[in-house]
């Protein structure tokens, strides 16, 4: 895929994308239960939510490692919710169709992407333009010591990154992040915004 620069980005077609997992393993073990994502303009500095969904499974069915997710002990996510969800394969498939050639990010790509939709049931890999990730340049900004061997700066909590980088509370948390996947996707893509105006974010970077 070519580098790309903001004059081949249509001003209101980056997409953010945020999920809400059972656990941090990554697929199979874990799977997506709630997926969020908005449409950014970065010149116009508007963010514009056009997805957001619970994905439906059998939760009788799961083990005791999904049914006490800290997602279900921590949000106001239910099982009853995933339960009564659409199913899971028609979420993926409506993600698929709004995503397939649009520009992507996330906060977090490495987890997302990588860990999830990248990987089966959700094969994103290659259907979409990848942009830069949200929390590497975060993490840039921040300047947070990090505690590992050859790593200078720790990646930011996306609360902590919204709440130092982003100005006033434009995403509306009221000073509490939700952990559901279509309000961290709008504190990601203000945070975005917030740093491409100040120069410290590029769709097209890649290092």
């Amino acid at each position: 895929m070519q580098p790309m620069t903001l004059d081949d980005i249509p001003p209101d077609e980056i997409y953010v994308l945020d999920t809400e997992t059972t656990g941090l393993f990554g697929a199979p073990k874990d799977v997506v239960v709630d997926i969020g994502i908005t449409k950014v303009s970065l010149r116009r500095g508007t963010v514009e939510d056009v997805y957001s969904s619970v994905l439906g499974y059998d939760v009788d069915e799961w083990d005791d490692y999904r049914r006490s997710a800290w997602i279900f002990e921590n949000t106001d996510m239910t099982l009853d919710m995933v339960r009564e969800a659409p199913p899971a394969m028609k979420v993926i498939d409506d993600v698929r169709r709004l995503l397939r050639n649009k520009y992507v990010t996330a906060y977090n790509i490495g987890y997302d992407m990588n860990k999830f939709l990248y990987l089966d049931p959700w094969d994103l890999k290659l259907s979409f333009n990848e942009c830069y990730d949200i929390m590497l340049a975060a993490k840039d900004v921040c300047k947070l010591p990090s505690q590992y061997y050859g790593r200078e700066y720790r990646y930011p909590k996306l609360d902590y990154a919204y709440e130092n980088i982003v100005a006033g509370d434009p995403a509306g948390i009221n000073g509490k992040q939700d952990h559901r996947a279509l309000s961290d996707a709008r504190m990601a893509s203000y945070l975005m915004i917030q740093m491409f105006r100040d120069g410290t974010y590029r769709p097209e970077k890649r290092s």
